[in-house]
């Protein structure tokens, strides 16, 4: 390489490091003008060798590719001459030779299209969506407020993957913990003997909804600072955006089976004590959920529900995110999803989300035989709960309903 080459990129080198500081350290105002006009790249795709870690240790991703990918815009095209490399770590080289692995074949061309169907299928979800947020008469908290508006601490569902450009919006009930499975691998952020995890299944379930184990939007400010939200509106622009949704009513009976037929001591402390000592005549419940299993003891459906709607529950705390309304925990009006996907109709979405990712043939979705809640059970579960908090309870998720197209249950709601 010639010495004016060198001397350029040198020169390159120095300038973006000297505009990133001037980004990140300058004083707040008129800071924000300069960042905002400042090109970034989502990073490069092609796979590469991860730092080594022990096993089942997550691996951050470094704010250096970023870096990286804003200098080469700088550098002169096609020339095919990549940086230079960093100085080779040669410390612990046998030991690290045994955790290197081959970095598998990506981004591979499919020769089968997606069924038109599917295509027009999400066609006119994406539609729906921007109809309901465009209509004045669908109301709820939040609605027409900017992305900017968006406190940091309700960004915490959107999981981002810069290895393939996606960022997933996870909803709990809906096939997350598969999602989330599917996630460690394409972001390699979990690593067993020296290697990524490719099997979605074999990563243990503990470390599923760990949340070191996934980069989430509002982790940014604590590594980007002053940057991170403008970075954040890149990333939305130039990535795939997808999420999972369910029937709401649906989605409720699924979160009461779960966290309050089951064992589970957090979730009895935390707020199946307030509903038997509310609403079930229990001023004094057992003190575990062991001991409260052992008497029989537990909140019914109906005690549930009208936790949903006793005012005081959001005065206490927001909603848990298991039944959290998926506008809360998505921001559909803010953020313009790519792909939406139903429980309902999961195996036919998840591969059609999986080739338009382009990582169908890195990773597949994990088939769930699992008792999962039906739809057709709905009436039955809604039998004990009177027909008012019934209403009142549509009209606390219509919002879900229609932004996600899933019918008004009149047979549950006109009785």
């Amino acid at each position: 390489m010639g010495t004016s080459r060198l001397f350029r990129i040198f020169l390159v080198l120095g300038s973006a490091f000297m505009i990133l500081l001037i980004i990140i350290y300058w004083d707040d105002v008129g800071a924000s003008h300069l960042y905002l006009h400042t090109p970034v790249s989502p990073g490069p795709k092609t796979p590469h060798t991860p730092p080594q870690h022990h096993p089942q240790t997550s691996r951050t991703p470094s704010f250096l590719s970023d870096i990286d990918a804003f200098v080469n815009q700088f550098l002169e095209p096609g020339t095919g001459d990549p940086t230079d490399p960093a100085p080779a770590d040669t410390t612990n080289q046998s030991e690290r030779a045994e955790e290197r692995y081959v970095p598998r074949r990506e981004w591979k061309i499919h020769l089968t299209p997606v069924a038109a169907e599917l295509r027009e299928r999400q066609e006119q979800r994406r539609k729906l969506l921007q109809e309901m947020c465009a209509n004045d008469g669908v109301a709820f908290p939040g609605k027409n407020r900017s992305f900017d508006d968006i406190p940091n601490k309700e960004l915490d569902h959107l999981i981002v993957d810069d290895r393939h450009g996606i960022i997933y919006c996870y909803v709990p009930k809906v096939a997350c913990s598969n999602w989330k499975r599917i996630m460690i691998v394409l972001s390699e952020s979990l690593l067993q003997d020296g290697v990524p995890y490719r099997d979605p299944l074999a990563i243990p379930r503990d470390l599923v909804h760990n949340s070191s184990m996934h980069f989430t939007f509002n982790k940014f400010w604590k590594r980007y600072g002053k940057f991170s939200r403008h970075l954040m509106k890149v990333k939305l622009k130039k990535y795939t955006k997808f999420l999972f949704v369910r029937d709401p009513f649906v989605r409720l009976i699924s979160a009461y089976r779960n966290k309050f037929e089951l064992r589970n001591e957090d979730f009895y402390r935390r707020f199946a004590q307030v509903m038997l000592r509310r609403y079930a005549n229990q001023p004094t419940p057992p003190a575990s959920v062991d001991e409260a299993f052992a008497v029989g003891l537990h909140p019914s459906f109906s005690h549930f529900i009208q936790y949903l709607l006793d005012p005081q529950t959001e005065k206490d705390m927001p909603f848990n995110e298991h039944w959290r309304q998926v506008y809360r925990l998505c921001h559909p009006c803010q953020i313009q999803y790519d792909f939406v996907g139903h429980l309902e109709s999961v195996e036919e979405d998840a591969e059609h989300l999986l080739r338009q990712l382009r990582v169908d043939n890195v990773v597949e979705f994990p088939t769930s035989h699992r008792n999962l809640t039906a739809s057709s059970w709905e009436a039955d579960w809604f039998s004990t709960v009177p027909l008012e908090a019934r209403r009142e309870l549509y009209k606390l998720y219509e919002p879900d309903f229609r932004l996600f197209g899933y019918d008004r249950p009149d047979s549950i709601l006109n009785e």
